[in-house]
């Protein structure tokens, strides 16, 4: 696989002004030598967010989050690492040079996916101006606005109509567009066997859209005649059914806000939800929830709560969802439609307007007590009724939570603890592979600052200094684990990089190479509150001080040992020279303190 150069990383992280690119997303104001704004990971009055434009790192001391300017971008557009360094490269006029055994970054396919996001960007303008504006489109306009969805909606979802001619959307394409008819044959929007014949032909169509808000499929709703009452493009190199979630560019604001995600069933679902005022509404594209969904929501929720519909089959999906999202993170929620005689959302904005709507969404219920709410209908076996709530269970991430479920279980249904829990370990004794959770990591010690520890974090924020360290002294000399962990960290950096340790990217990936959570926010907290921003006689101070205590431990040492009986004499005379030794060290130390 091909990977950026070292060269072209160095160049993106020093061309880049970091404190611009943070400022894209908030507000930041100078104090100091540093930048300070009101974080965008969590609800803050104070600023407590800072920016170092000189090594180009971010650190918040409010919820602690940290790392660099590139790790800053990840997080807000939920980028990998290369397309983060694509992106600023891109915004900073930098040309990447790409290295795998001679490999260049495939310009062709990347104009290629340009190409069909401009097609596709057309499209939707076309569908949508058809709809809005054709008198062909009336029957689709009216027949959305009488399901009680409004004209300002449809302009916000971007809502089309595809005519019914099938050879319209070709013509249009390859004359007035200028496209070719072997690029449109490949696009996704026509048959596979009949290249010229739109795929989708006399339905209301709803964009997909990724994050960043650019069509890269269609779902079309049926109006008339035969033929499914939904279909979707069909996957591409644009569009991957299971990783992405209809008008997730819409409530990704909200998502990320309130750390809440809706998950409904259906396109008109989640413009119902959204017209309603429930911002945070998605829904997947055709599929059940999948894994990949899941954790695409798990980036920015805590908590999804499901609205899916009240027949049986909406149950089953309902209880499949609570499943996914406990397994990979997520708190779940069960929306009710009690109270209304409607199926969806949808059906509920309709008959009892968005008052009705947004009360269901308030009035969710945990996930549990809904799993409860169905097992209910086998109380009649209650070894089936437990057994139908084992899944749950095992895919809870928390031991005290899987815990309390059994508990809850055999309160339930009347029956004893150890009964339950025994069922459940057949269950899982059964189904061998299926229900693993992960246990609860244990947290090691955080660290606490002390005289080794305080030099070892100047000499990692000031690497350049780590020559006369390591001369100095080494690190099974050293008691304090956390700093024997940045010692041997440095060390690594010494002898592999290719990096000046000075340089932004050196520092950047020197931190990335702290395998302690807990120990790089401490490191990475250190730095930003600015304690070592004069490192030179902070650093041979501590040099001098640590030397001198391992000295004083190894002459006390020595000491016992001179007084222990059984020492012979040529041992003793190594000893008292090596005594000897050390104490002119120690008065040369102090002298020179």
């Amino acid at each position: 696989m091909a990977r950026i150069s070292e060269a072209s990383k160095q160049a993106v992280i020093d061309r880049l002004d970091a404190v611009a690119v943070v400022e894209d997303y908030l507000r930041l104001e100078k104090k100091g030598g540093r930048y300070w704004g009101l974080c965008p990971f969590h609800h803050e009055k104070t600023p407590s967010f800072t920016v170092d434009p000189d090594r180009k790192l971010y650190y918040c001391f409010g919820c602690h989050k940290g790392g660099s300017v590139i790790d800053f971008l990840m997080e807000m557009d939920k980028l990998s690492y290369v397309e983060a360094l694509e992106n600023l490269a891109k915004r900073f006029g930098i040309q990447l040079v790409y290295e795998a055994g001679g490999w260049a970054p495939d310009t062709e396919r990347q104009n290629r996916l340009d190409a069909l996001a401009e097609l596709y960007r057309r499209v939707t303008l076309s569908f949508h101006h058809i709809l809005m504006e054709k008198p062909e489109g009336a029957g689709a306009k009216n027949y959305i606005l009488d399901r009680g969805i409004s004209a300002e909606t449809l302009k916000r979802f971007r809502l089309g109509y595809s005519p019914a001619d099938r050879a319209w959307l070709f013509r249009f394409l390859s004359g007035k567009g200028g496209f070719s008819g072997e690029f449109l044959a490949s696009s996704g929007l026509f048959s596979s066997k009949y290249p010229k014949s739109a795929f989708f032909s006399n339905r209301l169509m709803f964009p997909i859209n990724d994050r960043q808000g650019k069509t890269v499929a269609f779902g079309g709703r049926i109006l008339s005649g035969d033929g499914p009452k939904y279909i979707n493009s069909m996957e591409s190199e644009l569009f991957k059914k299971g990783r992405n979630l209809f008008a997730l560019d819409l409530a990704l604001p909200e998502i990320r806000s309130g750390k809440r995600a809706v998950l409904a069933e259906g396109y008109m679902d989640v413009l119902a939800l959204h017209q309603a005022g429930v911002s945070n509404a998605v829904a997947p594209l055709g599929t059940a929830f999948t894994d990949d969904q899941a954790r695409l929501l798990k980036r920015w929720a805590d908590t999804v709560i499901l609205m899916l519909d009240a027949d049986e089959a909406g149950q089953s999906a309902a209880r499949k969802a609570v499943l996914c999202c406990r397994k990979n993170g997520l708190e779940c929620r069960v929306a009710s439609f009690s109270g209304t005689d409607a199926k969806d959302p949808a059906e509920i904005l309709q008959k009892y307007g968005a008052g009705a709507l947004q009360n269901a969404v308030k009035s969710s219920i945990l996930d549990f007590d809904y799993l409860l709410s169905m097992s209910g209908a086998l109380s009649g076996d209650k070894s089936r009724a437990a057994a139908f709530l084992f899944p749950y269970r095992a895919v809870l991430e928390s031991e005290v939570s899987r815990d309390s479920c059994i508990g809850a279980i055999a309160d339930e249904f009347g029956v004893d603890r150890r009964a339950v829990q025994d069922d459940y370990r057949r269950y899982v004794s059964g189904n061998a592979g299926s229900g693993q959770v992960r246990a609860p990591e244990r947290e090691g010690n955080p660290p606490r600052m002390n005289g080794e520890l305080y030099l070892l974090t100047a000499v990692f924020l000031y690497p350049r200094f780590y020559r006369e360290l390591r001369a100095s002294f080494s690190t099974e000399e050293l008691e304090d684990p956390h700093a024997r962990e940045l010692f041997i960290v440095l060390e690594e950096w010494f002898r592999n990089t290719e990096n000046s340790a000075d340089s932004p990217l050196g520092y950047q990936e020197l931190i990335s190479r702290i395998a302690d959570d807990g120990l790089r926010d401490f490191i990475m907290r250190q730095g930003a509150g600015g304690a070592f921003d004069r490192p030179e006689q902070i650093i041979r101070d501590g040099i001098t001080r640590i030397k001198s205590r391992i000295l004083e431990r190894r002459r006390t040492e020595i000491v016992r040992r001179l007084r222990a009986p059984g020492t012979d004499g040529l041992r003793q005379e190594d000893l008292l020279a090596e005594k000897v030794h050390i104490d002119s060290e120690l008065t040369r130390l102090k002298e020179a303190d």
